[in-house]
Order: structure tokens, then C-alpha cells, then sequence
């Protein structure tokens, strides 16, 4: 059986980016730039390890123990959490998953390389803002000035849609909807589009927001900008959540105790359709979640029912144990149905 060469790997790399990736699973720029990153990676270390050059390494010398070595030097060397490592084995998956349908001769070694399971993780607590913190993060910006215009206007539509931040930085005032039935336009994950409802009080912020600026509503270019007139980047929207969460929780300390960032807007969103009696399945598509099991976990994180929950339960140890009434009771099944 002929030995796949470095050439071939080349190719494969070249077609993997070039044509599948983009064109086939019309994947985003941000998986490509992800993917690109894990491989490069991968390359580098898998290249210092058998002390060659990159560009004369071949399939022969990616196997199963060289992505396991190179998952625990990002572990042990790189300090990545697992998450990180998780999303770095994704994109290896992928590329030896496309490489297998190019090179059958070397499917056994693609197989085993997608055997290497996803390290587990344990999940971080879900940080959300109950309605009255985003009502004061709200307040507290200065809407007199028109950064401040624009930051008001970014946050209300944030917390409006749940959209993650990435899909609201890229809306354009032609993916508004600003007459009844008002609502935007969101391109998510693998360019899925989906169409969100929004408030006549998030409409009408729209509406002033574009007039301010003097955009034209069929304008293709993107609608928040920072003060150069460049586009927002999520670092951006990192710093003014964050600055106006630290001037809210001056009337609302409980905010200084919350690890937040713009993702937790999203939540935010989830939780507050939920205790408003939406069901799971309207708040998955809402969110633009490709599983309602995804959606599921909000129901584990919503303090407020929980506490509702307690509440209408009796608190243990109410009715003492070894009570004389369950002697008296003949019928044993009537006395577990009262317990």
C-alpha cells in the first residue's frame, strides 16, 4: 500500500481550507480561522517532535499518539482549559474526517484519531441578570450624550433578542424590521438565519438610532460602530457591559458578586422568557439553539422558580418522624398518599 506523502498533506490542508470548509459546509470565518489555528498548532508541535521541518511532514507522522501528545502539552505546556482542548480536537476531527474520504488507504489511522474523545469539563455556573439588574444597567447609562445613545441602544437590543454578540455586531440597518410586525434579522451559527421579534420600545430605539446617524434604512453596512466610525468588536462590547454594570451595582450591590460578559445577556434573555411562562421549544428557537436539549439547562439555573418551588414545599423535618398517626392508619396506602 503506497504511503501517503507530505505532499499529499499539503493538498489535503489546501482543499480542506480552500474548497470544503467555505464552499461545501459553507462554514464561517470564525470556524475557519479556529480550525486554521488547531492545525497550525498541531503542525508546529507534531514538527518539533520528530524534528523536521513543517513543510516535510506527511500523514505518516500525524497519528494517534501525536494529537494525544499534542492535547496534553495544551494541558501541560499552554495551561488551555478544556474547553480550549475540546475546541482544538474539533477542528483536528474534522480535518482527518475530510482527509479519510480523500485518502481511503488511510482510513484506519483517520479512525483512530477520531476515537480520541473530547476531554470533559465540568460547566461553569450560567451568570445571568435578573430583570431588575438589567433595568438598572440600563439606567445607568448617560443617554444625554451619543455614545451613550448608542450603548443604550446596542444593550436594549441585546437584551431584546438573546442574540450572541457576534450575530448582533453584525446586523445591518437592512436586516431591521422597524414597522409592525417589528423584528431583526440574526445570521447565526453556520449562517443560519432566523427571523426574532422585537419590542415597539427596542423599534423605536432603532428608529432614532438610525435617524441620529443619518443611515439609510436599506444600508448594508454594519450597524454599530465605535466612535472612529469602525466596527464594534466584541472586546467592545465586553468593556461597555462591563462599565455600566459597575456604575448599576452602586444601587444594585448584589451585580459586584456576578462574573458577567456579553454572553450573559443571552442568558439573561433565556431566563426572562422562561419565567414568563415561555415554553422550551419557542425559547430554542428564539435563541437560535440547534437542540432543545441545549435550552434545557436554563430551566436548572432560574433561582427565582426554585425558590417558588420550595416554597410550596413543606420544610424538612415539619412533621416529626414516628408519629403516632401512621400506627392508627389502617390503610398503609392512604397514609403514604398523605405523607
Amino acid at each position: 500500500m503506497k504511503t501517503p506523502t507530505s505532499n499529499a498533506l499539503a493538498l489535503s490542508l489546501h482543499d480542506f481550507f480552500d474548497q470544503y470548509l467555505p464552499q461545501l459546509r459553507v462554514m464561517s470565518a470564525h470556524t475557519l480561522h479556529s480550525y486554521r489555528d488547531s492545525l497550525k498548532l498541531l503542525l508546529t508541535f507534531v514538527a518539533a517532535c520528530r524534528k523536521k521541518d513543517v513543510a516535510s511532514l506527511g500523514f505518516n507522522d500525524i497519528g494517534p499518539s501525536e494529537v494525544i501528545g499534542f492535547l496534553q502539552h495544551l494541558e501541560n505546556a499552554r495551561h488551555n482549559i478544556p474547553a480550549t482542548i475540546n475546541v482544538r480536537l474539533a477542528g483536528i476531527h474534522s480535518f482527518f474526517r475530510f482527509a479519510a474520504s480523500s485518502h481511503p488507504d488511510m482510513l484506519d489511522q483517520a479512525q483512530r484519531i477520531l476515537g480520541i474523545p473530547f476531554k470533559r469539563a465540568p460547566l461553569p455556573v450560567v451568570e445571568y441578570l435578573e430583570s431588575e439588574e438589567i433595568e438598572a444597567v440600563l439606567a445607568a447609562i448617560d443617554r444625554k450624550t451619543v455614545d451613550g445613545r448608542r450603548d443604550y441602544t446596542l444593550l436594549a437590543t441585546m437584551f431584546n433578542t438573546g442574540g450572541r454578540v457576534q450575530e448582533i455586531l453584525d446586523l445591518r440597518p437592512c436586516d431591521l424590521k422597524l414597522e409592525k410586525p417589528h423584528h431583526v434579522r440574526l445570521f447565526g451559527k453556520g449562517r443560519k438565519e432566523r427571523l426574532c421579534p422585537i419590542w415597539t420600545q427596542t423599534a423605536e430605539l432603532l428608529k432614532a438610532f438610525l435617524s441620529e446617524r443619518k443611515i439609510e434604512p436599506a444600508s448594508r453596512d454594519l450597524l454599530f460602530c465605535n466612535h472612529r466610525g469602525r466596527p464594534l468588536t466584541r472586546f467592545g462590547v465586553r468593556y461597555i457591559l462591563n462599565k455600566y454594570c459597575r456604575r448599576a451595582k452602586q444601587n444594585v450591590p448584589v451585580l459586584a458578586a456576578k462574573r458577567l460578559h456579553p454572553h450573559s445577556v443571552r442568558h439573561s434573555t433565556a431566563v426572562y422568557l422562561l419565567q414568563s411562562g415561555v415554553d422550551m421549544t419557542t425559547i430554542s428557537n428564539w435563541l437560535g439553539h440547534a437542540s432543545v436539549d441545549t435550552t434545557n439547562r436554563y430551566a436548572t439555573v432560574d433561582l427565582k422558580m426554585k425558590r417558588a418551588a420550595l416554597a410550596k414545599a413543606d420544610p424538612v423535618g415539619k412533621k416529626p418522624r414516628g408519629s403516632a398517626s401512621w400506627r392508627r392508619n389502617v390503610n398503609i396506602l392512604n397514609w403514604l398518599e398523605s405523607l
